[in-house]
């Protein structure tokens, strides 16, 4: 009888540790913020920049109890569709197609996402368009007319700023086979003769294009002339001139003379102003952290900030800003900051 008093007591006592420990890891649940991060396909650049922000992020605000995590999707195009669905709070965008979303043009004609934010230019998506030797003519976009071509996965950012770029030089998907695929697969159809070329925008180095000469693929990157860059920004007014200088990649013994447009950190407005300004904070106050993320990554600096941004900043990221002495733009000053120093005017 004292035996089963005993087990009683001690089932009783583990049924109250359960209890217990069930209300605190709740509690612990509900003092935690959790975020993600849109990215893109794992083989470019967007992936492991936001998976290497988030790891920052989650280890200098834990204190905070705000935790990050990056996710893979197709792009900047789905990346916004996951804004407005809460299925992220926090994206990596092509500029163009930033700025397309906020005022409702191009590929959102008619459906403005308003809410939009920005935080900070991060690096510039340099534009790397691959093609076999074989295919190669003047070593210029005009090559790939003709070509079978990876104009990116569908949906993606890649496809779009593709398809701006092949309207500025007179061309479009009726003149090439087209393909959507990842960087990755790209590379692998390449290298095995089932694709000529390829669209690969990331920072460099890119992994996809590092992949491309490290493992043999007879292939390079085609150049850019200045006539073609203006037709381009004719059509989007996006992109400048980056030179890819000799030796980024393996076997690449000339330099590149390409374009690139920024890539930018987009949260909505939705998301609290003091989180906003604790991720803010948090980036440009540990860059020796932010800038071992990708060799990408040492392109983010207050003084780059708001390079190429041309959506309104985010209340929290603006106030942040101000403190920290950026001249920020009128026109990227947030909506609601106007609003009230319009109200305290009055």
């Amino acid at each position: 009888m004292k035996n089963r008093k005993i087990k009683l007591l001690l089932f009783a006592f583990a049924a109250v540790a359960v209890a217990v420990l069930a209300v605190v890891g709740k509690i612990e649940n509900e003092n935690k913020t959790f975020l993600s991060v849109a990215t893109a396909s794992t083989g470019g650049t967007y992936y492991p920049m936001g998976v290497g922000l988030a790891n920052v992020w989650s280890t200098r605000l834990k204190p905070d109890g705000i935790q990050v995590t990056g996710q893979s999707s197709a792009g900047s195009i789905e990346n916004i569709d996951l804004l407005q669905k809460d299925e992220a709070q926090l994206a990596i965008l092509q500029s163009l197609l930033a700025v397309e979303a906020y005022q409702g043009v191009g590929n959102f004609a008619g459906r403005a996402y308003g809410d939009l934010r920005s935080i900070s230019m991060l690096w510039p998506n340099v534009e790397h368009f691959v093609m076999l030797e074989s295919k190669v003519k003047d070593g210029t976009l005009n090559d790939i007319a003709g070509s079978r071509f990876s104009v990116g996965p569908q949906a993606s950012g890649t496809e779009q700023s593709t398809l701006v770029i092949l309207r500025g030089v007179n061309m479009s998907k009726k003149n090439i086979s087209p393909e959507y695929l990842g960087y990755g697969d790209t590379v692998s159809a390449m290298r095995d003769g089932r694709l000529d070329g390829g669209a690969l925008p990331a920072g460099v180095p890119a992994a996809a294009v590092t992949d491309m000469y490290a493992s043999g693929v007879p292939s390079r990157i085609l150049e850019v002339t200045d006539e073609q860059m203006a037709s381009i920004n004719a059509v989007a007014n996006a992109w400048f001139r980056f030179v890819i200088a000799a030796d980024t990649y393996p076997r690449q013994t000339k330099a590149v003379a390409t374009i690139a447009q920024p890539n930018i950190l987009v949260t909505t407005r939705g998301i609290d102003d003091k989180i906003v300004y604790d991720l803010t904070k948090a980036m440009f106050e540990n860059l020796p952290e932010v800038h071992q993320v990708h060799s990408a990554a040492k392109n983010i600096s207050l003084e780059n900030a708001l390079k190429g941004v041309s959506v309104p900043l985010h209340l929290g990221a603006y106030t942040y800003f101000r403190e920290a002495g950026v001249n920020v733009p009128a026109e990227l000053i947030p909506p609601e900051a106007r609003a009230d120093r319009a109200t305290e005017a009055l």
